[in-house]
């Protein structure tokens, strides 16, 4: 019986709909599911071509799969195979609409639940050696119960499953092409950048984890140690995160010559952009990298669903070229993809490095009488600034998820009135309004000097587009900690905000505001102390902004 392809999609897109409820903590994991491996047992499913299996992970647990074979397969001819890893939280059922997708176009597709969750066997291990035999384990079964062909392997994923798919790749030559969705190059430099603990970031993981999954006791001890800010045990948790980063690994994969294809969201709350570039830039196989506006797997969310979907139209040329020889041209075009914050359509780059093309050094002055300094324009050194660490003041990211999909969706980023923000919590440069428009490509970077009255601070550093009122509209941020440092011993600040890409219009002014809290973020600022900014003769601060 064959079902009509709308019948099919719609199928495919409630699948989707149930495992996406995890993220939302509808319904919890099983408590025991970790049982041995069973042979695998196909059973009848709706849509043709598709059953759920059973594959030996290792250990001997059980990974709960789901298949998809190209029409009419009979065992007689081999077609590629493309292996999808579930996003964290979720199921084997969340790829369903690109796995009919892709088929429909000749592949086998094996989606399976990582280890750990739901109703696959053992715990979480977030990426580490466990998770990576796994995928040899679904190569493996795949290569046996499957026509699959062994030479034409790749994997796929979103999230937690781009960032599997990267790992397993690096370990497993077989796999030939990786497209990496929303994913993580370096855990580290993801939820702990600038030594500072993400904490939304973190707490949405670890409630998700636990709700629909299992975790292992290494993470229980390093999310524990993360959230309670344990900086002696600083050691042990960046050693945990780099075992399970696939930038520790760039090398293997180069060996390997995978290609990889990847693609974030400028606003990734929980996997920056910067961290993506560095590990791109770093590769030296066929790869291809995409950035467009949003949050955490937004940019591909709508494909999930099997609706029209740019970063999994991509996928699929990505994966026809390198698994099936396609030549639909993905090598020829231009490798780094860019689509702008504030509009535009995409732009092609042929390098990270080749985003900006010129940089404006911005020097920070003294505050004037209002209590802003001035940004560029010949601001002149020798100043120092003083702010209070009592509370936060209204500068901040935003909401985890929410405020980047509003940007995506609406144009609408985290806000702030620059002439209402207390210059007792804040320090405040801004420029004057700008003959033409700015548009801003890659990563500003801020250089100042931070004196403290405690041993340890936080300092978060905003840059605002600024209208004519005064409202600001948030370019980017970052934020950075100072551990063990002498109390009145200056440090210098050399702080990379998150990379973007935004057009200032002509007339606004640009703000940088420097702040010492944000909910995003964990931060260390003892009770009472204060932070002084200064920009000695022999080592000015300044503002560099990548611009074209």
């Amino acid at each position: 019986m064959t079902f009509p392809r709308a019948l099919r999609r719609r199928t495919a897109a409630l699948a989707v709909s149930v495992a996406l409820a995890a993220t939302a903590g509808v319904g919890a994991a099983p408590a025991a599911t970790a049982a041995p491996a069973a042979p695998a047992t196909p059973a009848t499913a709706a849509v043709p071509g598709f059953r759920f299996t059973d594959i030996p992970g290792s250990g001997g647990i059980t990974l709960k799969a789901n298949v998809l074979t190209p029409a009419g397969a009979d065992g007689t001819h081999r077609y590629p195979a493309v292996i999808l890893p579930s996003s964290w939280a979720l199921n084997d059922l969340e790829y369903l609409a690109q796995a009919e997708r892709l088929a429909d176009s000749g592949y086998v597709v094996v989606s399976y639940t990582s280890r750990g969750f739901w109703l696959s066997g053992g715990r979480i291990e977030v990426g580490g050696a466990p998770d990576v035999a796994d995928v040899s384990k679904v190569v493996d079964w795949t290569l046996a119960h499957t026509p699959a062909d062994p030479a034409h392997i790749g994997m796929a994923g979103v999230s937690y499953g781009a960032g599997l798919s990267l790992l397993g790749a690096a370990h497993d030559k077989r796999i030939k092409a990786v497209v990496a969705l929303s994913g993580w190059a370096d855990l580290v430099g993801s939820i702990y950048s600038g030594r500072t603990q993400h904490l939304q970031a973190a707490a949405v993981l670890g409630a998700s984890g636990y709700l629909t999954g299992r975790p292992g006791d290494q993470l229980q001890r390093t999310l524990a140690d993360f959230l309670a800010s344990r900086y002696d045990k600083e050691a042990d948790m960046i050693t945990w995160g780099k075992e399970r980063s696939p930038a520790t690994y760039v090398s293997q994969l180069n060996a390997n010559g995978t290609a990889v294809m990847l693609g974030n969201a400028w606003g990734d709350s929980l996997f920056n952009p910067n961290q993506l570039a560095d590990f791109y830039e770093r590769l030296r196989t066929p790869k291809r990298l995409e950035l467009r506006p949003g949050d955490h797997a937004t940019a591909e969310a709508t494909g999930l669903f099997g609706l029209p979907n740019d970063a999994w139209t991509d996928a699929r040329r990505w994966l026809d070229h390198y698994l099936k020889g396609a030549d639909n041209g993905v090598d020829r075009e231009a490798p780094v993809r860019l689509e702008s914050r504030t509009g535009g359509g995409y732009e092609g780059y042929p390098s990270w490095s080749a985003v900006a093309s010129r940089t404006e050094r911005l020097a920070l002055g003294a505050r004037n009488a209002l209590g802003t300094g001035a940004l560029g324009g010949g601001a002149a050194p020798g100043w120092s600034t003083t702010i209070g660490t009592a509370f936060d003041s209204g500068a901040d990211g935003g909401i985890v998820f929410l405020s980047q999909l509003a940007d995506q969706l609406a144009k609408v980023p985290p806000m702030a009135s620059i002439p209402l923000l207390p210059r007792q919590v804040a320090a405040v440069w801004q420029s004057a309004p700008s003959a033409t428009a700015r548009r801003i490509r890659g990563t500003v970077h801020l250089h100042t000097t931070l004196t403290s009255t405690a041993d340890r601070s936080t300092v978060v550093a905003y840059l605002y587009d600024v209208d004519a009122l005064g409202v600001g509209r948030l370019v980017t941020h970052a934020p950075r900690t100072y551990v063990g440092q002498p109390a009145g011993r200056p440090v210098t600040v050399d702080l990379d905000l998150f990379s973007t890409a935004y057009d200032v219009p002509a007339g606004h002014r640009l703000a940088l505001v420097v702040d010492t809290a944000d909910p995003l973020y964990i931060t260390h600022n003892p009770a009472g102390s204060r932070l002084t900014f200064s920009s000695p003769a022999g080592d000015p601060s300044w503002l560099s902004v990548p611009t074209r």
